[in-house]
């Protein structure tokens, strides 16, 4: 969940390679029927389907169509969320808590829905962080609270439903990916890190498929990437 010209594309076309039937959703359908019309002419497999993560019904309808359609659910990886920089005293209380929603709240009934039909049978459950889900910034308080929140919630998911045989892992992006977002939105960002600081989105697919071919006697909770030159 959360696809589009960067880490959300990547990931699923790396499973695709391997032969997974890829399900990419997220709001925006012309979007989602991009990535998928790519990995189809890839030769691989791949289903577009619309959902918010922030609304109960989107998530277990999702889970439900992806369930019919393929039966075994084996991945399921949340990769939502957006940057919310803003001054404590200039903002919003509705801001704040979507934040909140968007990187928390959606991660749980992603991880809540996934992990019911993939227990007792087992799989793999990713989220994406950030720096952000390690330290506080001044003048990102809610991005910062919202990845750490989910960061946390992954924690007790990997230790509570790893016994049960769900590989629950939460990988830190530490740095701008090289995708849409970034280059569209915030161009003035990217000619100021230079292209050689922003993380390759494939780079970090392959961390993804790394995570889920763990055994379970060596599973990894956390893996945090960066570029070679980004200052931590």
């Amino acid at each position: 969940m959360g696809a589009g010209k960067g880490l959300g594309a990547s990931v699923s076309a790396r499973f695709a390679r391997e032969g997974f039937h890829v399900f990419v959703a997220g709001r925006t359908a012309q979007s989602l029927e991009l990535v998928a019309q790519r990995i189809r002419s890839a030769g691989g497999a791949a289903t577009a389907i619309v959902a918010d993560a922030t609304r109960e019904a989107d998530v277990r309808s999702l889970f439900d169509q992806v369930c019919a359609a393929e039966g075994n659910l084996d991945v399921a990886v949340y990769n939502v969320g957006n940057n919310t920089p803003g001054a404590v005293t200039e903002m919003e209380a509705d801001y704040f808590e979507n934040a909140w929603r968007v990187c928390c709240f959606g991660g749980f009934l992603f991880g809540r829905e996934a992990a019911r039909r993939m227990l007792p049978r087992g799989g793999t459950l990713l989220f994406t962080g950030a720096s952000a889900s390690l330290r506080g910034r001044a003048g990102f308080a809610a991005f910062n609270s919202a990845k750490a929140a989910l960061r946390n919630m992954a924690q007790a998911m990997a230790k509570e439903l790893g016994p049960k045989g769900l590989h629950v892992a939460h990988v830190v992006v530490d740095g701008g990916i090289d995708g849409d977002k970034l280059r569209q939105r915030r161009p003035e960002v990217v000619q100021q890190m230079g292209e050689a600081r922003l993380v390759d989105p494939d780079g970090l697919a392959d961390a993804y498929w790394f995570l889920h071919q763990q055994p379970p006697r060596a599973w990894t909770f956390e893996l945090d990437l960066r570029s070679k030159i980004e200052p931590w």
